[in-house]
Formats: structure tokens, C-alpha cells, sequence
């Protein structure tokens, strides 16, 4: 079931040993994160500004949250600063529709670690398109792109068997076009970035990021993952 989480306001947010404060409409921590993070928020920001939706560094657990009486914006709330779960994130922002978008967390439940096999497949089959977009996202930011499955206390997952369906729908959407709130991410990134440099490693990448999601199966079961 849904649970009810604190709204987090990235004017000032204090996380632990991080404070996040707003400075020329970047979001810049004082503690060790991604160097690429400030950069990125600033360019989602300013890229999706005709949709009232900021990203924002968040904590342990990644949220969407619809503007509301205390914030007048939407906020895509990714975790501990890593540049992979913001485009985890904004990767589902771009698939969600627009009634969804209205919603906590697209008014999805949540399944947690430790599914059965059976809970596993339908993750992984949720998880195809907003992965595939992910991974454009990463190499249109001139890094190196994993896909996780992850399920550390459940059934194991089919990692390679998934890697392939996420590259399948990579390529689809190569060939037919993405979505249009993604097309125009992979632009922005690719120019910010220089999306055409080798991809890179990084400490943030080479470790599954925080959270996933797998959106709606026949009987609307969504899983959260944190790993």
C-alpha cells in the first residue's frame, strides 16, 4: 500500500550530513556527490520548466511528488545524489501520463524486496521501457549505462535474459522515437554533456543506484527497490 512520506523542499534540505541549497536555480550540496548532479538538476530544471516540475535531491527514498498547498511545483525526488537514480527517475516522469502525474508516486502501490519468481518477471517486464530510456539518458550524458534487476533477498533474477529486453526496446525506440518528454531530455543532455565523448565508468554508476520501479501488471502491482 502507499505510504505517507515527508515533502522535501530543495530550497534548504537537510539529509543527514548533506544540506542542499538552491543557488542561481542549482541545487549544490556540501557533501560528497556526484560532480555531474548540480549540472544535471539545473538542466532538467530549466528543460522541462513549461511542465512546473523540478528534480531534486532527496534522501534514502525516491518520491514524486505533485505540486501541492506547501509547493507550487512538481518534484522528482531521486536519492544520495547519484547521477543514475535521477535519470531512473526522470525516466519514469517521461512515461508517466499526465492524470498519473497528478499523483504521489503516480498513485502506484509497492511491492518490496524479496519477491517470488513470479513477482520478479512482472518487475522486469515494467521495468523494460523506462530502463531502455535510462539508458539513452546515460549515453547522451557520456556514461556507461547498467541495466539492474536486483532482488537480493527473493528469486534470482534473469539478468542477462532482461539486459536483452531492455536493448530490444532501446532499439524500438531508436527506430520509431521515443517518447516526447524523453527526446527532448536526450537532446538537452547529449549538448550539456557532450553526449559523443566516450562513456565513462563512474564511481555512481559502477554500483546499482538506489531505487527502481516497476510500474503497473494486470492486477496494478508496482515494486520499489532499495538496494
Amino acid at each position: 500500500m502507499n505510504t505517507q512520506r515527508s515533502q522535501i523542499s530543495p530550497e534548504n534540505i537537510a539529509i543527514k550530513d548533506i544540506t542542499i541549497e538552491e543557488k542561481g536555480g542549482a541545487q549544490i550540496a556540501n557533501a560528497e556527490i556526484d560532480n555531474d548532479v548540480p549540472t544535471l538538476i539545473s538542466l532538467f530544471n530549466s528543460t522541462f520548466e513549461d511542465y512546473n516540475t523540478r528534480l531534486v535531491l532527496g534522501d534514502d527514498e525516491p518520491i514524486y511528488i505533485p505540486a501541492g498547498d506547501d509547493t507550487g511545483y512538481h518534484q522528482i525526488v531521486f536519492a544520495h545524489g547519484f547521477f543514475s537514480s535521477a535519470l531512473h527517475e526522470i525516466a519514469h516522469w517521461c512515461i508517466a501520463g499526465e492524470k498519473r502525474r497528478q499523483l504521489e508516486d503516480y498513485g502506484y502501490w509497492y511491492c518490496p524486496d524479496g519477491r517470488d519468481e513470479a513477482q520478479q518477471a512482472d518487475f522486469e517486464k515494467v521495468e523494460i521501457k523506462p530502463q531502455a530510456i535510462e539508458w539513452a539518458f546515460t549515453e547522451a550524458a557520456g556514461r556507461k549505462f547498467q541495466v539492474s534487476t536486483d532482488n537480493l533477498n527473493g528469486a534470482e533474477p534473469d539478468r542477462e535474459g532482461f539486459t536483452r529486453n531492455v536493448a530490444a526496446q532501446r532499439t524500438h525506440y531508436n527506430e520509431h522515437g521515443f517518447p516526447p518528454r524523453a527526446k527532448r531530455f536526450i537532446e538537452a543532455l547529449s549538448a550539456t554533456f557532450n553526449g559523443d565523448r566516450q562513456a565513462k565508468p563512474t564511481g555512481a554508476d559502477a554500483v546499482s543506484y538506489t531505487h527502481l520501479r516497476a510500474h503497473e501488471t494486470e492486477a496494478d502491482l508496482v515494486c520499489r527497490l532499495l538496494l
